[in-house]
């Protein structure tokens, strides 16, 4: 049996993660009580055909006991529930900003507290199961197709054994990315941004990654983080870890941050399960 736990704050792409496992073949349930997961999980393995099935529920600041969401998880038989926590959120900006837009009501904002409140608050409250994630999507920047895409690649395809490994750059000026793991800077290296005939290109041109080839910062760089990924990754797998998101930024995330994510992510497919990549500031 596959059970997902999908939570996070209001406005973060919940509906949209559990549509895409719906679309997948999941069993989806919306607003589940947390009480009730015990009791769900045992009369499933109890039923032989529901042995194998794969199941998504949603929680959220709707249940009114997640305190006790840490004690019931850990009474979930392990050894025949492949049970993972994705988490996901947004910067509260962007929470606040969809709110305003879809004119929805935030089920924390009453006549004592407005919706900036409530967002915070909600943050306090899910904190039990956003410190148990195994994986915590940031969807600050995600349209719905693109969150779809995410949880579809990442969580319905990745395998179920070994470590799902996400290689994604960014630009330090539109802040850091809050899933990540394993954060590195190239804001050092040389920019191929200052010369004029690179600067409308992004670090997968040739022309862009001729550039960096010929520095030797780079490649010493390169190299440096190469060598912490081989000794610490196989590491986190032992220690029985699912995701593991390794952000590189650079100034803007258009060059220097793309190219090497695209180097490391070559030399390291095949030595993990899954091995992905995400630009976060390109547009495809």
């Amino acid at each position: 049996m596959r059970l997902l736990i999908i939570s996070g704050r209001s406005g973060s792409g919940k509906t949209t993660a559990l549509r895409a496992l719906e679309d997948a073949g999941y069993n989806c349930i919306d607003n589940f009580p947390v009480p009730l997961l015990a009791s769900l999980v045992h009369d499933a393995l109890r039923d032989p055909e529901q042995v194998d099935v794969n199941l998504a529920i949603c929680i959220d600041a709707r249940s009114r006991t997640l305190a006790r969401f840490s004690e019931i998880l850990l009474n979930i038989d392990r050894m025949n529930v492949d049970c993972q926590i994705i988490y996901l959120d947004a910067q509260t900006a962007t929470l606040v900003k969809r709110f305003s837009e879809t004119r929805r009501r935030h089920p924390l904002t009453s006549a004592g507290t407005d919706l900036i409140e409530a967002i915070e608050a909600e943050r306090d409250l899910l904190e039990s199961i956003a410190d148990l994630a195994d994986l915590t999507i940031d969807t600050t920047l995600l349209a719905g197709r693109a969150l779809s895409e995410l949880i579809r690649d990442r969580v319905v395809g990745a395998q179920r054994n070994g470590l799902s490994l996400l290689f994604r750059s960014f630009g330090f000026k539109y802040g850091v990315p809050v899933d990540a793991d394993l954060v590195f800077d190239l804001r050092c290296l040389p920019n191929p941004f200052w010369e004029p005939a690179l600067r409308v290109l992004d670090g997968r041109d040739p022309a862009v990654a001729a550039f960096l080839e010929r520095e030797p910062l780079v490649s010493a760089m390169a190299d440096d983080i190469s060598g912490y990924l081989d000794r610490w990754l196989p590491r986190f797998e032992h220690d029985q870890r699912t995701y593991m998101t390794v952000a590189i930024g650079c100034t803007g995330g258009q060059h220097r941050s793309v190219y090497l994510v695209e180097r490391l992510a070559e030399r390291f497919r095949g030595r993990f399960a899954d091995v992905l990549v995400r630009h976060r500031e390109l547009a495809n």
